[in-house]
């Protein structure tokens, strides 16, 4: 019988996250992936700045960097009537660079996946199987019992599902899921355009990443770029029925220009979340616990996240370190986090364009450009940009559990984090290339702007639990300005633990609370 601490089912863009957090840490892994790894749907959406900031802690955002389009394309996204149509408004992209060392990037899947394939690596030299799949499981105090087509049994410790929405670890473990609003029948219709970059420069036209293409019925179809090679991706509903693709690419393009339809299928997104995240020694992850549409990527986003919570808790278990409570944290930090992402779906998918259009607004006539200058208003004071430039959802997230120390803190615009207990700790640059976020990660960091003749206690006390602390000392007075309180305590996960003016009274007491034992 194989044995592994971990066995993760599904060599997802999440499922991977998780074992190159849970390798770095020195947790065992096995991922099983029915497939041979590749990407049988591409699709493009933005990597978002907090995903970028675990995939640098994990070393491989150089690398996704690397894998962006050639060239100089714009990211903007554009409401048009046609692509080289009437334009009607322009997002221009915005990276919160002040709040992050790593902006977010456009990186399509089926260049993402690859690279995170490497860093994890193929078994033998890596964890991941290929062609293996989960035949089922069962699982008692100390464990989990899995077969494996191909392999045999396994034997692990903990059993993490990341493939969904119909996940049969979560059908096995009869944990229900609700779909909050209804679900979305959408075509993905891919296909070639070699000349369309070249036929928008000679009409004076600037190339956009997505463009919305606002149709007289009212429908407004997303159409993204693919590659920097004339590969496109027209994403249309069910409302148009059975109209051939051909005619729907044809239409979707203002000028003649030679187009091959390279595939068309359908597609249903469900928008649902699970009711718990955990079953005894059985976790759901991504996709398995929650299932978001919309071109902002918040789906995966939230989803590398989940794995970056659930993989340092995991790892304290190993050590020994852990209380009873860390593990159920998991479900009670990360699940208000992926309702929230399901609200902003939902904005999103409202925000894309307006209920209805005028008739007139490809005419080339007084009433189309009325018609067009109106909408453009419109869409300039609504919340069309929202799923692509959304702060909030990145960064505007606290934590509230058992394990978090202070006052409920509600974030509000600009979304620059600080110290507030339960958030992401404010990234800052301690010299040229290094940010304070690069200092945290491995084990709890006390953060210190001043000096305190109790800090050798708080030292003592987590040496006393086994809980891994480093204590630092930073004189930048305007990064202590942004941390507000002069100690600050981060978890592994980069997020704010405690704050105060003064280290612990009772320090044995922040350790048991931090580490999910009281």
């Amino acid at each position: 019988m194989d044995e592994t601490d971990v066995l993760i089912t599904g060599a997802t863009p999440v499922g991977l996250a998780l074992a190159l957090d849970l390798e770095r840490r020195g947790v065992r892994c096995l991922v099983l992936e029915p497939g041979d790894g590749s990407v049988v749907t591409p699709e493009v959406s933005p990597i978002g700045p907090r995903t970028m900031e675990l995939f640098r802690r994990w070393g491989v955002a150089d690398k996704i960097r690397g894998a962006e389009f050639p060239g100089a394309r714009p990211r903007d996204i554009a409401w048009v009537t046609q692509v080289g149509g009437h334009e009607i408004h322009r997002f221009e992209r915005f990276t919160h660079d002040t709040h992050t060392p790593e902006p977010e990037q456009i990186c399509p899947a089926d260049w993402l996946l690859p690279v995170l394939q490497t860093a994890v690596g193929a078994h033998p030299s890596g964890p991941i199987l290929y062609h293996h799949q989960l035949d089922g499981f069962t699982q008692d105090a100390e464990g989990v019992t899995a077969r494996v087509a191909n392999l045999g049994t396994v034997r692990a410790r903990y059993l993490v599902g990341t493939t969904g929405p119909c996940s049969p670890i979560r059908s096995a473990c009869g944990i229900p899921m609700t779909s909050r609003f209804g679900p979305k029948f959408l075509r993905n219709i891919v296909f070639r355009a070699p000349g369309l970059a070249a036929g928008l420069a000679a009409r004076g036209h600037r190339p956009a990443l997505t463009y919305f293409l606002l149709r007289p019925c009212g429908l407004r179809f997303p159409l993204q770029a693919m590659d920097g090679e004339g590969t496109f991706k027209l994403i249309v509903g069910s409302e148009v029925g059975a109209i051939d693709a051909a005619t729907l690419v044809r239409d979707a393009i203002a000028f003649d220009t030679p187009t091959e339809v390279l595939s068309d299928e359908q597609s249903t997104v469900p928008h649902v979340v699970v009711e718990r995240y955990r079953d005894g020694r059985v976790f759901l992850l991504g996709d398995a616990a929650h299932t978001l549409s919309s071109p902002g990527g918040f789906g995966r986003n939230i989803g590398i996240a989940d794995a970056a919570d659930l993989a340092w808790k995991l790892a304290a278990v190993q050590a020994g370190w852990a209380g009873p409570a860390l593990l159920d944290s998991y479900d009670a930090e990360r699940r208000p986090v992926a309702l929230e992402g399901l609200e902003a779906a939902g904005i999103a998918m409202r925000g894309r364009g307006p209920d209805s259009v005028s008739a007139k607004l490809r005419d080339d006539t007084e009433e189309g450009v009325l018609a067009r200058t109106e909408l453009g208003l419109q869409l300039a004071e609504s919340v069309a940009h929202w799923d692509v430039d959304a702060p909030e959802v990145h960064f505007g997230h606290g934590y509230r559990s058992s394990l978090v120390v202070g006052d409920e803190v509600k974030m509000t615009a600009p979304w620059r984090p600080s110290s507030d207990p339960g958030f992401r700790a404010a990234h800052a640059w301690l010299r040229p290339g290094v940010s304070t976020l690069d200092i945290f990660g491995d084990g709890f960091v006390l953060l210190c702007f001043a000096w305190h003749e109790r800090l050798a206690d708080v030292e003592r006390a987590f040496e006393q639990r086994g809980v891994p602390l480093q204590v630092l000392t930073c004189t930048d007075e305007q990064i202590a300005e942004l941390y507000r309180q002069p100690f600050v305590l981060v978890r592994p996960d980069d997020h704010v633990a405690w704050r105060g003016s003064e280290p612990p009274a009772d320090p044995l007491l922040l350790a048991d609370r931090v580490r999910g034992a009281c």
